[in-house]
């Protein structure tokens, strides 16, 4: 939220202690999951106990904040990197970035599952940036030969779903990467235009 209740947008330092309550909570979710105390996301983002309260009235608003943060992000750099000189390397790279967020990713949702929050309601209007962003990032990298062009967008969400949620329970990606980047790169004699999204 950054509006008040009574609508009026948030001062400047509201929006900074906002955004420091924020980044703190992800840092000590991701640390010490998410049964860490708000008093200690508090302490780390250098504010009171008051003010994380103030913008998150509970824990499972702080925690959907978290989520929906952390999804806007993956969307902006999804975003950027639409533009890279290196389409590949664009599209790999994010999908890596994307599984390294798992953890945290996954430990929030779970939390909020287990307060009765469904967090596809708590992203509905990011989870869409992020699928746009990875179908742009698929179609580049197939267009320059680095992704086989028989995947799809759907295949490639399932990929990053199945991983992501391998290596926030498990950890160890890099081999799983490894093995779901040599299966989506071009074999011998693939070529065409990219799988239709869908």
């Amino acid at each position: 939220m950054t509006t008040t209740s009574s609508g009026k947008p948030l001062r400047a330092d509201a929006l900074r202690n906002r955004a420091k309550v924020l980044a703190a909570a992800e840092d000590v979710f991701a640390a010490q999951g998410t049964s860490a105390s708000t008093e200690e996301v508090a302490r780390r983002a250098g504010v009171g106990i008051g003010t994380v309260f103030r913008h998150f009235p509970t824990k499972e608003s702080l925690l959907e904040a978290v989520l929906v943060a952390l999804l806007d992000r993956l969307a902006g750099e999804a975003r950027e990197l639409a533009s890279a000189a290196d389409p590949g390397a664009a599209f790999f790279g994010f999908f890596a970035r994307v599984v390294s967020q798992a953890s945290t990713k996954q430990a929030v949702t779970e939390a909020l599952a287990e307060a009765g929050v469904d967090a596809r309601e708590a992203t509905g209007r990011t989870g869409p940036d992020v699928k746009d962003a990875i179908g742009t990032l698929l179609e580049r990298a197939q267009r320059a030969g680095a992704v086989r062009p028989d995947v799809g967008p759907a295949e490639v969400t399932a990929l990053l779903a199945g991983i992501s949620f391998a290596a926030g329970r498990a950890g160890g990606s890099d081999d799983v990467l490894r093995i779901a980047f040599d299966g989506l790169r071009p074999r011998d004699g693939d070529a065409g235009q990219p799988a239709p999204r869908g």
